[in-house]
């Protein structure tokens, strides 16, 4: 098996992981631990186990000039996505979550546009802007509140917020994933979010009380969300992107919604309205245009 192909199953294993989350974080909070205290719980976590698999690698120093790229790469992607996302889904739904979230590979594109200089097609551009009018309508259309969702809109564009911050981080990481071994990396990473973090999540997380959580109900699902959605989903995808460019690894997210939401209804943790149905059509139809290979017939260029 080559390294593609491990990427892509690299890539498919942490969407696995992520569509699950959505509910399974989502029965957690606030009940038990509110989204911020969540966030450092996670980072906490990871960072130790990155310590420890990194005691069995050779180690590594950190050039000076990547320390700006390496601490921006820290608040993209384990601040400010973390925060949105966990605090979006609290006010939010998974099934909301799981469907706006599908933006990121358009945002992906945008930026590599941008930074990497990658053309925008005349399709791709139809694409963009069919996934943010779907978006928009979660965010606009959709109810203003639900069974655990006390403010849906507001949860929704903080998940917009998240798309951004992951789909930034993902073009940015790239070339520090290309440079160090990745254990090095995130073990750095981790380690820089937890003091980012720590002004903003702190009294939440010393308000759970820990000794009095139950096992099934919270403490087995922040395991999962410590190990699984954070530690194995950051190595996973961090593996795929060292043989993966970041726009193919955040194509894989258009399969979040199916397992989220076939996961989030199984459950009857959520539902689907005929909006949700027009919003994700649109979405997955921005990233069909954004994500297929230039057609034949599409010469031209936009920029």
């Amino acid at each position: 098996m080559n390294n593609r192909t491990l990427g892509f199953l690299a890539a498919f294993g942490a969407t696995l992981i992520y569509g699950l989350n959505h509910t399974i974080a989502k029965n957690v909070m606030p009940t038990y631990i509110s989204p911020f205290g969540f966030i450092l719980l996670r980072v906490l976590g990871a960072s130790l186990l990155f310590w420890l698999l990194s005691c069995f690698i050779k180690s590594e120093k950190i050039d000076k000039k990547d320390w700006p790229r390496l601490i921006l790469c820290s608040f993209l992607g384990m601040v400010i996505n973390m925060l949105a996302f966990f605090k979006g889904l609290e006010l939010s739904t998974p099934v909301n979550s799981s469907v706006i979230i599908t933006i990121s590979p358009i945002i992906v594109f945008i930026f590599s546009a941008i930074l990497l200089k990658e053309k925008i097609l005349f399709l791709r551009t139809i694409g963009i802007i069919s996934g943010f009018i779907g978006a928009l309508i979660l965010v606009l259309y959709n109810n203003k509140t639900g069974i655990n969702a006390p403010n849906i809109p507001l949860g929704n564009i903080l998940f917009i917020v998240n798309s951004f911050a992951y789909g930034l981080y993902l073009v940015l990481v790239k070339p520090l994933i290309e440079k160090y071994n990745i254990v090095t990396l995130l073990k750095w990473l981790f380690l820089i979010s937890i003091f980012l973090n720590l002004p903003i999540t702190y009294n939440e997380f010393m308000d759970v009380k820990w000794c009095q959580l139950p096992l099934s109900e919270a403490i087995i699902p922040m395991i999962f969300v410590v190990v699984g959605t954070t530690f194995c989903t950051y190595l996973f995808n961090a593996y795929a992107l060292r043989t993966l460019s970041p726009s193919t690894v955040s194509s894989f997210i258009y399969l979040q919604p199916i397992v989220g939401i076939v996961y989030a209804i199984s459950t009857k943790s959520d539902s689907l309205s005929f909006i949700s149905i027009v919003a994700m059509l649109l979405i997955f139809l921005g990233i069909f245009l954004v994500t297929k290979k230039r057609p034949f017939f599409e010469k031209n260029s936009l920029l």
